[in-house]
């Protein structure tokens, strides 16, 4: 998809249908400067002005993404070809929910984890000084709850990041 075509297709319509940038975007609901950043290319409008604007234009929104009209027999492909790179460039992408709820859990449990560390650390530094067992049982402690934590972390992470389901399970 070529962004720079689409604007420039955009600026095209808005000149046929005797429109200025402004009074485009008065009935889009948006700024003159917004008209202007799409028809140079710099974004796409998002769906629901691409809906208002196949509407206005008399057009399709594979056409408009496109940037250009299309005959029958182009428009089921461009569709497909349109999808593809619509859903390639989406902004917020797998890895990108992934890395956003790994952050968002470690952020909610920070305090707890730190917490929790710490008394697993004070274990381990008792049993030092004591010179007893307590070494042993807060270093397998240590390594049991942070496998135990990195596994509540994970789960979490895999309900919203690939169900879409944004509710808290820790």
């Amino acid at each position: 998809m070529d962004i720079v075509k689409i604007g420039t297709y955009l600026a095209k319509l808005r000149h046929q249908h005797g429109l200025t940038q402004e009074e485009l975007g008065e009935k889009l609901g948006v700024t003159n400067k917004t008209i202007s950043r799409w028809e140079t290319g710099k974004y796409l409008p998002p769906v629901e002005i691409l809906e208002m604007l196949s509407d206005l234009y008399g057009i399709t929104i594979n056409e408009i993404l496109n940037g250009s009209k299309l005959t029958d027999k182009q428009y089921k492909q461009k569709a497909e070809e349109n999808i593809k790179n619509i859903l390639s460039i989406s902004a917020f992408g797998l890895q990108d929910r992934i890395d956003y709820f790994q952050k968002k859990w470690k952020n909610e449990h920070a305090f707890g984890l730190t917490i929790e560390m710490i008394i697993i650390l004070i274990i381990i530094i008792v049993g030092w000084i004591l010179n007893n067992e307590l070494i042993i049982i807060g270093i397998v402690l240590g390594f049991g709850w942070s496998i135990f934590q990195y596994n509540r972390m994970k789960a979490y992470i895999e309900k919203n990041a690939f169900d879409g389901n944004q509710k808290d399970s820790s």
